[in-house]
C-alpha cells in the first residue's frame, strides 16, 4: 500500500482499467475539493486507458439493481440547503447505453437482474467524484444503482460478477460512497477528528492491507465505533463492492489516496486498485 504521488503511473490501453472507490464528501466540497480533490485529480491520470467509466452511487438506490443508460446524462442536484453555486456545475460526460446493454446481459448472465434506465442523470455521489476524478469528462459514464437490500457478502459478489466484463471492455469501476459517513455529527466546514474516526479507519487500513476480504466484509459488524461511523450501510457498500471486484479481477496492488478528514467526521480516504 502506496500514498498517491505526483509521478503515478498511468495505465495503457492494453491493461484493464483501474477500480476505484472514492469518498465523494459532502457536496459543498465539489466548490472546494481541498487537498483530497487534488489527489483524485491526479490519480484521474490511472483513467487515460479507460474505455468508459461505471460508477456506483449510494444516492441512486433501488429495489433491484439498475443501469442508467442515457445518452447524455444530466447532472442531478440532490440536495438542499447548499450555495446555489453548485447548481452551476456540472459534469457534462457522454452516456454508454451500448454498454449498459452489454452489462445487463452480462449481469444477468451472472444472476443478477438488472433493469435498464434511460432517464437517469448524475446524483452527487457521481458527479462531484468525477469532477475531481477526471474533471474533462472525456470518458462515457455508466450510472449504477445500489440495491436498497444489498448487504456486505452480496456487495462483494456484486463486484465479483461485475469483474470479467470491466477487464474486457476496459471499463473502470468508481465505487462512490464514504470510509465514514454520520451526518449527526457533521460539522461543515469545522475543524477537529471526531474521536471514533481514527480507530474505524484504521481497521479498514489493516484489512485493505493485508487483502483480508473477510475481515472487510464483517466491517460494519466487528469494527470499533462502526455504528457510529456508519449509522446505516449504504455508502460502506460501495467500498465492498469495489474490493470484491478488485480481488476477482486480481488487482492487488493497492494505493491510499490519504485525503483526512472534513466537517470532523467525514473520513476522505480514497482508494486505487490496478
Amino acid at each position: 500500500m502506496s500514498p498517491m504521488n505526483a509521478s503515478a503511473p498511468t495505465v495503457a490501453p492494453t491493461q484493464a482499467a483501474p477500480v476505484f472507490f472514492v469518498s465523494h464528501g459532502a457536496p459543498l466540497d465539489a466548490l472546494d475539493p481541498g487537498p483530497h480533490g487534488a489527489l483524485l485529480q491526479q490519480a484521474g491520470a490511472l483513467l487515460d486507458g479507460a474505455a468508459a467509466l461505471l460508477v456506483l452511487s449510494p444516492h441512486w438506490m433501488t429495489p433491484g439493481l439498475c443501469l442508467g443508460s442515457h445518452p447524455l446524462p444530466p447532472t442531478l442536484y440532490d440536495f438542499h440547503g447548499f450555495p446555489p453555486a453548485l447548481q452551476q456545475l456540472r459534469y457534462p460526460a457522454q452516456g454508454a447505453p451500448a454498454l449498459a446493454a452489454r452489462m445487463q446481459a452480462h449481469l444477468q448472465a451472472a444472476g443478477w437482474p438488472a433493469q435498464l434506465d434511460a432517464q437517469r442523470g448524475l446524483d452527487h455521489g457521481a458527479w462531484v467524484s468525477l469532477r475531481q476524478l477526471r474533471p474533462q469528462a472525456d470518458r462515457p459514464v455508466l450510472p449504477l444503482s445500489l440495491p436498497r437490500r444489498l448487504d456486505a457478502e452480496q456487495a462483494w459478489q456484486l463486484g465479483a460478477a461485475l469483474a470479467p466484463l470491466l477487464q474486457r471492455e476496459r471499463v473502470a469501476l468508481v465505487a462512490s460512497g464514504s470510509l465514514t459517513h454520520n451526518l449527526a455529527d457533521m460539522v461543515l466546514g469545522g475543524h477537529g477528528v471526531a474521536s471514533y474516526v481514527p480507530p474505524f479507519v484504521a481497521w479498514v487500513l489493516e484489512a485493505l492491507q493485508s487483502h483480508d476480504g473477510e475481515r472487510l466484509r464483517q466491517t460494519l459488524q466487528l469494527a470499533p465505533h462502526a455504528a457510529r461511523a456508519h449509522p446505516s450501510s449504504e455508502h460502506f457498500l460501495p467500498l465492498l463492492v469495489a474490493a470484491g471486484a478488485a480481488a476477482a479481477g486480481q488487482q492487488q496492488a493497492l494505493t491510499v489516496l490519504d485525503g483526512g478528514v472534513r466537517h470532523q467526521a467525514l473520513a476522505l480516504q480514497s482508494f486505487v486498485w490496478q
